[in-house]
């Protein structure tokens, strides 16, 4: 069988390799502005690059971009396959039409599909630049067609009862999943990871969540002996103490160490002749409900790190400090005056033992745990809740693919425990 090529055929093969170039382009930018780094697409405008500020105003807009490249694509592969129907029509008869059908999905496959997007997931932000003037002006052109596509699109998805709303994802949540994906590819360290997670973590937190429990403050009374109230203050770890007269609720102020310290030199280290109401400083009260976010801020405005937490009835439940928010994203700072706490300690056995007071929050920081906080604070509070019972010394219970061992108590305190990862048992008491 003798193949005659006539002079329209052959422009008909320039005209396809065309439209595969074409649709070559459409598949790429796709790829390329859905893959590249919007944050540094944001820096690059910064800096006047007039590209970058062309690739954002298409990712601004997905669902108009996205529409305009679909259009194009389909388009011109539509088009280039009846152009290639009709040549192989001519040469090889009622053949022509499998033949075209396999030949263009080659075509189409390698040229037009893979070989763009194995380029653009390679080099997304180069060739997000490149492509940003020519899609920029095929958006504008067509847009008049993309938005009644889209109005079809979505009154047709409405009548099947689905939703077309915006982005289920928060920007936060966005950027905490980006935050554990690198951290999964080792690109980013756990500690890294930990100080981005605490900053996101903020808007999240009640002061409730981070305080110093009243139980585990050093108070002074007003109506002490002077030389007692200044041999407690200077031999506390803390700068910052609540005064109180008569019962605890009753908070009249704060004094501040360096203060007192202050008048002790001006009264020639007489504590006698100190008046303490004078040098003490209002007391700050915040209450329970108030965001960590919230409270840095207020933190921040009044030029203060202490503020004491109450309950809807005025009750005292402890307080938080500037340094509480700040251990939230950096983990625990201590110096050279602090108490070192027990907190977690992992033993050789595979164990963990954790003070009764610690916050669930801190464990699954320092173990890379999931366990749950929304009902208790610290892991005592946790084994209190899911057990519903005080646990008596020795008891074992396995809780959210973790086991459990009171190993200390005080009275209704759980002040030592045990735990361990077991994720193969389910929740139980031993």
């Amino acid at each position: 069988m003798t193949i005659t090529l006539e002079p329209w055929m052959i422009w008909a093969g320039l005209v396809i390799v065309f439209l595969l170039a074409c649709s070559a382009f459409f598949s790429g930018s796709e790829t390329a502005l859905t893959a590249t780094s919007r944050a540094r697409m944001l820096t690059l405008e910064k800096e006047k690059d007039h590209r970058a500020a062309r690739v954002n105003r298409l990712i601004a807009d997905r669902e108009s971009l996205i529409g305009a490249i679909l259009l194009g694509n389909n388009l011109v592969n539509i088009l280039a396959s009846s152009i290639a129907a009709a040549v192989f029509l001519t040469l090889f008869g009622d053949a022509g039409v499998p033949v075209a059908t396999l030949v263009m999905t080659l075509l189409v496959l390698i040229f037009a599909e893979v070989l763009p997007k194995t380029y653009a997931l390679s080099n997304p932000a180069r060739m997000a630049l490149v492509v940003s003037l020519p899609l920029r002006f095929f958006v504008m052109v067509f847009a008049p067609v993309v938005a009644a596509v889209q109005a079809v699109v979505r009154t047709t998805l409405r009548l099947m009862g689905a939703r077309v709303e915006g982005p289920v994802l928060s920007a936060r949540e966005e950027i905490r999943g980006q935050i554990d994906l690198h951290h999964q590819e080792a690109s980013l360290v756990k500690s890294d990871r930990d100080m981005l997670g605490g900053v996101l973590d903020l808007g999240d937190l009640s002061v409730v969540d981070i305080m110093v429990h009243r139980k585990n403050l050093i108070m002074l009374d007003f109506d002490a002996p002077n030389n007692d109230i200044v041999e407690t203050a200077l031999h506390s770890p803390h700068t910052r103490l609540p005064l109180y007269q008569g019962d605890t609720e009753n908070i009249g102020g704060v004094l501040h160490v360096r203060d007192l310290a202050r008048a002790l030199r001006l009264a020639g280290g007489d504590p006698d002749g100190l008046d303490i109401r004078e040098i003490m400083r209002e007391a700050w009260f915040v209450p329970e409900t108030t965001r960590v976010h919230d409270q840095l801020s207020a933190f921040r405005t009044k030029r203060e790190h202490f503020a004491l937490v109450v309950d809807e009835y005025g009750a005292l439940m402890g307080v938080v400090t500037l340094e509480d928010i700040l251990e939230e994203i950096v983990g625990e700072i201590e110096d050279e005056h602090d108490v070192t706490p027990a907190g977690v300690t992992p033993t050789a056995d595979g164990f963990v033992l954790v003070d009764g007071d610690t916050p669930i929050r801190d464990v699954n920081r320092a173990l890379d745990w999931d366990l749950p906080n929304e009902e208790a604070v610290t892991i005592a509070g946790l084994v209190i809740h899911e057990s519903q019972t005080i646990p008596e010394t020795g008891q074992v219970f396995r809780f959210h693919g973790v086991q459990f061992e009171i190993l200390e108590r005080k009275r209704n305190q759980i002040t030592r425990l045990r735990l361990k990862a077991d994720p193969g048992q389910s929740d139980a008491a031993l």
